[in-house]
């Protein structure tokens, strides 16, 4: 795939970001051939194609608190248990690293060129189109091999081991959601999302770019809460909101 330089618009072979995001998703297909991006809708048998997804999750690392909420109620709505090691979406602590790199959140990109699902040999890894074309694995068709696990490029994988059930499980924006009360997916509600006290996890439907960048955002400036907290809304922390003038006597 052609490189991306993140300052720029353009990748380095001269490609648009327009063309690149069009090349893996949205209006159309995107597929790698030989280095090379290739986009349109009629292509070879032997060349993998994906429609991109409709839905993606960001996080703000520096408003998490490493609480891990977000992991054990996704643990809970797919598994009816709080057991980290069923969690989809992953908090990574470390305590000898200062702020903002002692706690780092972890969640599937729903990449547009999905290794994971590429890499299956049953099709168990597949864009469901009934849920916005999420990358989702099919439990009755996962064999077990961990193929996708091996296949994902971040560290930690984004698709994790199920220990109990033997089979690979990833984030699904929480459509398959037996012990959720509400209607989960990408057009749904998202358990981490909801119940993340900082509010330091979103949900977008615009594919974001393919940069740690783009899946790492500022959320401090939303609803003007954090700033009413007195906490520094910017990433390098230099800028402190002045806290709120008190009541007047008698009020």
């Amino acid at each position: 795939m052609a490189d991306m330089d993140p300052k720029s618009t353009e990748t380095t072979d001269g490609l648009s970001r327009r063309q690149f995001v069009t090349g893996v998703g949205g209006a159309g297909l995107g597929v790698v051939v030989g280095g090379m991006l290739v986009k349109g809708f009629f292509l070879p048998e032997d060349v993998y194609a994906v429609p991109a997804s409709e839905g993606y999750l960001l996080v703000d690392t520096k408003k998490c608190a490493g609480c891990v909420s977000c992991m054990l109620a996704c643990s809970m709505v797919h598994s009816g248990e709080s057991n980290l090691s069923l969690s989809r979406i992953q908090i990574l602590n470390d305590v000898f690293a200062g702020f903002p790199n002692g706690v780092v959140q972890e969640q599937c990109r729903q990449c547009p060129h999905p290794y994971c699902a590429e890499a299956c040999p049953t099709g168990a890894m597949h864009a469901d189109p009934d849920n916005g074309y999420a990358r989702t694995v099919d439990q009755a068709k996962c064999i077990g091999c961990e193929r996708c696990v091996e296949a994902c490029p971040f560290t930690p994988s984004r698709v994790q081991w199920d220990p109990k059930q033997r089979k690979a499980q990833k984030c699904d924006l929480c459509k398959d959601t037996p012990y959720m009360s509400a209607e989960g997916g990408a057009g749904g509600m998202q358990a981490c999302v909801a119940v993340c006290p900082h509010a330091a996890i979103t949900f977008t439907k615009e594919i974001p770019v393919q940069a740690d960048s783009g899946y790492q955002v500022n959320l401090r400036t939303q609803n003007g809460t954090w700033a009413a907290m007195g906490f520094p809304t910017n990433d390098d922390g230099s800028v402190t909101p002045a806290p709120a003038a008190a009541p007047a006597a008698g009020h």
